[in-house]
């Protein structure tokens, strides 16, 4: 082994940061001498890249091998031949050419088998490796201080022949090392910016650096101030440290941070704080500043009420809405607030009075689309593209947006930059970091005081960039640590993008600290997890636990538990994924009901688009009988909250649990309790309901019909055991103008009018990139009238909706807890293969049931144009009446108030394509 000079040694020269130091010195630990000059420091501060390199090293950036723990390494081959060494160089430099000696290290390792077997938690950590050799550093060389050293530089695992010739040589994937060596960092509390009377703190997680520097500014566009302060060092837990006298000498900061990259060498990066709480416009800097400050807190922000927390999920009702995408277009905000935090605050809005009406017919949330900051979306000088007036089938209107998707204000928001900062691009003023915390709050409090909770749909699986990309903030602080890598130490990108390793230490610590920050100091009632089912299940369970504890009340928790990927299957960790969380109270989204009422899936080419109809649109008439009943049964499992236990007789015949019966392949029925499923017919993903229905609905189907179609699978929704899930505009109708991927769309394609003229259906073919292979089915139906509902269906299914929210609100039947409960009160009739299945009949028993309202409840659901009629014995005589929200003056659905009960005969008729609820009086 040749340690030149000692790790201790290097690792005190960084500390002191003295540029008066020798070059020799500064060189052996890793860092040019000129690279500590103050004029150096101070022109790095205000250079106009993102990084700078100071030693460039060409070397692979490929990490095969992979570190076990702190001493252990696992080598991807058997270990039958040669030797194996370790080689450190701090500012790179190593030359590892197979046949030739191995040069530039300064130094070397030698490693010998393992001799241990992995504990347990670690062969599970693991599990998803190959085989390959496992391999030990010696007890001389596994002290604390010279393994934090490994990892401060390059550092090549190589395989050598007796001569000293290199025959392989790879990285080494670090995280598992840094996880173990630096174990006391997850519990650091003071991450980010901490202010008192007495100081400013900054803590900064960068195990790998050599040095941190802090560039402060007086303003967000200011020049950095002449003094450079160095950050110090805690080896215990790898953050950096620095403490300023007072309150802070400037309101904006980014850090320099010295470390190497593989790859790339020894780089300077400019990069803001993963910690910042807000931050200046597109987030070059870090704001310094506290969520206690006066400028940060609306007026009456201490002491405003918010809805009183629920326990448990059954009772949400949830509304997902984008920002922007609730005010943009609505002419009854004032210009300047339009698209922002701020449009929540204007309580006379057309677009406030519809949530106000949602909230006090039954909706109890607000789901807001991503929210914090995002990297899509330019603060400052974004553009509105001018879109020509067009025909309705033209491709004009996507050119003219599309043109400008990279630099117009609207995205989805899926890209996060920082966790725990605000967007800005919906703030006020994006240059001023306390502007756009206070304007969060205010339409925090204006959603509370409407009456709905407020939550947020968060984006941890993901980040918008990796790497040495200018919005890479995470991998280019510790790298290749925060991301999921592959076998080959390249990052993955299942989720679309660069995916993140929440089964990673600091990684897992970041999200579990974001969600608390937003629960506490924003008052976020619900979280909605996207991709939830790349995060370990263990993580979840932790937040769930530790948001209680915080906030002394429930903060629901909700996700995509779809099971794909590197961590399918639970290939690396027990997934926070369908199937997995039972007993926990997390609720993952279903696609069972979902697809059976639509037909089809993502994905489905021009003539699958148009064949493969579900329940709602044709199926349940059509000539496959077979698969009409098992769609029905889909739909029958949905009300009974896709429960894997619930037993019903099946279209075949046969009582068959939720788990028996088949969807795509897997069990049907995936949960143990019915708060752990969210059902839903239409989310911000993929095709609207009405837009799917033009492509599946006969051509001829006029449009007040396609109305009705709209209001009968929301009621499906509604009336369903679990959470309530309807995407903002889907009671209008909404459209995107068969848009079925409308993340960049801008905002012509995500349009919502208020005044319920329109849904703006037929505004020109949709962007090209997802949709242009269904332009052929698409234009001939952008153009046919018939598909252009009229302000009188708008209105109907609006009107038709609110009615389905009080009558879920009515009764705690549709709210029911447990699954025990579920069997033992719902009865679904006319199931076998003697069905009809275009009628559902779902009847819940409410006797001894608090809330229940009504000793017995029967909801019939009709998708078939024509009237129905369905016989049950056992209603008999019974005084089954219309529930009384038909039988108001007011009822939206004349239709429904039309269905009769037969008293001699026990018969129910139900018109077509309507969702009528009976019920028994106590």
């Amino acid at each position: 082994m040749t340690l030149l000079p000692s790790f201790r040694f290097c690792a005190a020269v960084r500390l002191a940061w003295r540029p008066w130091l020798a070059a020799g010195v500064l060189a052996a630990c890793g860092l040019p001498a000129w690279a500590a000059d103050p004029g150096m420091l101070r022109a790095a501060c205000d250079a106009s890249t993102h990084a700078t390199v100071l030693r460039a090293d060409a070397a692979p950036a490929t990490a095969a091998a992979v570190w076990l723990d702190a001493t252990r390494l696992q080598w991807p081959g058997t270990a039958d031949a040669g030797r194996f060494r370790l080689l450190h160089a701090p500012a790179g430099g190593i030359v590892a050419a197979p046949g030739q000696p191995a040069q530039g290290a300064e130094s070397a390792l030698v490693l010998q088998p393992a001799a241990r077997p992995l504990p347990v938690d670690l062969q599970l950590r693991h599990r998803h490796l190959a085989d390959g050799a496992r391999l030990a550093l010696a007890p001389a060389d596994a002290t604390p201080a010279r393994l934090q050293a490994l990892h401060r530089g390059q550092l090549l695992l190589v395989q050598e022949d007796a001569a000293g010739r290199v025959l392989q040589a790879t990285g080494v994937q670090a995280a598992a090392a840094l996880d173990d060596l630096y174990a006391p960092a997850e519990a650091l509390t003071d991450l980010g910016v901490t202010l008192s009377r007495q100081a400013t703190r900054l803590r900064l997680w960068a195990p790998t650096a050599q040095a941190v520097h802090l560039c402060l500014h007086a303003s967000d566009t200011a020049p950095a101030q002449p003094a450079v302060p160095a950050l110090q060092r805690d080896d215990a837990t790898g953050s950096w440290q620095l403490q300023l006298p007072g309150r802070p000498p400037a309101r904006y900061a980014r850090y320099l941070v010295d470390v190497w990259v593989p790859g790339t060498g020894l780089v300077r990066q400019r990069v803001t704080d993963p910690y910042a709480i807000s931050l200046g416009t597109d987030g070059r800097h870090t704001w310094i500043g506290s969520l206690d400050e006066p400028a940060t807190q609306p007026r009456g922000w201490a002491t405003a009420p918010r809805p009183a927390p629920r326990p448990g999920n059954t009772g949400l009702a949830i509304y997902e809405l984008h920002v922007r995408d609730f005010s943009i277009g609505d002419a009854t905000v004032p210009p300047a607030l339009r698209g922002q935090y701020g449009a929540f605050t204007q309580a006379d809005s057309a677009g406030m009075r519809h949530l106000r009406a949602l909230a006090q017919a039954g909706m109890t949330d607000v789901h807001l689309l991503p929210v914090f900051d995002i990297a899509s979306v330019p603060e400052s000088g974004c553009t509105t593209p001018t879109v020509p007036a067009a025909p309705p089938d033209s491709p004009a209107q996507q050119a003219a947006v599309m043109a400008q998707a990279a630099t117009d204000c609207f995205n989805w928001g899926y890209d996060p930059l920082h966790f725990n900062a605000p967007e800005g691009s919906y703030a006020s003023r994006a240059d001023d970091g306390a502007t756009r915390i206070r304007e969060f709050r205010q339409m925090v409090m204006s959603l509370h005081a409407a009456g709905l909770r407020v939550g947020m749909d968060v984006v941890y699986n993901h980040m918008s960039a990796a790497g040495q990309h200018p919005q890479s903030v995470l991998d280019r602080i510790v790298p290749g640590y925060y991301h999921r890598l592959d076998a080959q130490g390249r990052i993955t990108r299942s989720t679309c993008c660069d995916n993140t390793a929440t089964e990673h230490r600091m990684m897992r610590k970041l999200m579990l600290d974001s969600v608390r920050l937003w629960a506490r100091q924003y008052r976020i009632d619900s979280f909605r997890f996207d991709l939830m089912g790349h995060q370990p299940k263990e993580a979840m369970v932790a937040l769930q636990q530790l948001l209680r504890q915080d906030n002394g009340r429930d903060i629901q928790l909700i996700g995509e538990g779809w099971n794909f990927g590197e961590v399918a299957n639970g290939a690396r960790f027990v997934q926070a994924a369908q199937g997995m969380l039972s007993g926990t109270g997390i609720a993952t989204f279903s696609d069972r009901a979902r697809d059976a009422l639509r037909g089809g899936g993502v994905g489905d080419g021009p003539a699958a688009v148009v064949a493969r109809q579900g329940w709602l649109n044709g199926q349940a008439d059509g000539a496959d009988r077979s698969a009409a009943m098992a769609a029905a049964d889909l739909v029958r499992l949905g009300l009974a909250g896709t429960l894997r236990g619930y037993t019903f007789t099946s279209h075949t015949g046969a009582p068959r649990r939720g788990d028996q019966l088949v969807y795509a392949g897997q069990p049907a029925g995936y949960v143990d309790a019915p708060g752990e499923v969210v059902n839903y017919v239409e989310n911000h993903d993929n095709h609207t309901l009405w837009d799917v229905n033009a492509f599946k609905l006969p051509i001829d189907t006029p449009a007040a019909e396609r109305a009705r179609v709209q209001l009968l699978a929301l009621a499906t929704t509604a009336f369903s055991q679990g959470v309530a899930y309807f995407h903002a505009g889907v009671e209008v109708l909404r459209s995107k103008s068969l848009d079925g991927n409308s993340y960049d769309s801008g905002d012509w394609f995500n349009r919502l009018d208020w005044t319920h003229q329109t849904n703006h259906f037929g505004t020109g073919l949709p962007p090209a990139g997802d949709n242009q292979a269904l332009w052929p089915l698409a234009a001939p139906r952008l153009a046919d009238a018939r598909l252009r509902p009229a302000p009188a269906d708008i209105a109907f299914v609006r009107d038709g909706f609110l009615d389905l929210l009080r009558i879920r609100a009515s009764s705690s039947l549709f709210r029911l807890t447990t699954a025990d409960a579920v069997q033992q009160r719902l009865v679904l009739h006319d199931t076998g293969p003697a069905q009809n299945p275009a009628l559902i009949a779902a009847e819940l028993d409410g006797r001894g049931l608090p809330g229940a309202g009504f000793a017995r409840l029967l909801v019939l659901l009709n998708t078939s144009p024509a009237d129905q009629s369905l016989s049950i014995d056992s209603s008999r005589g019974q005084p089954w009446v219309l529930h009384p929200v038909h039988r108001s003056a007011g009822a939206a659905d004349r239709r429904a108030a039309s269905a009769a009960f037969y008293r001699t005969a026990g018969a129910f008729r139900v018109p077509g394509r309507t969702a009528v609820v009976f019920v028994v009086d106590r």
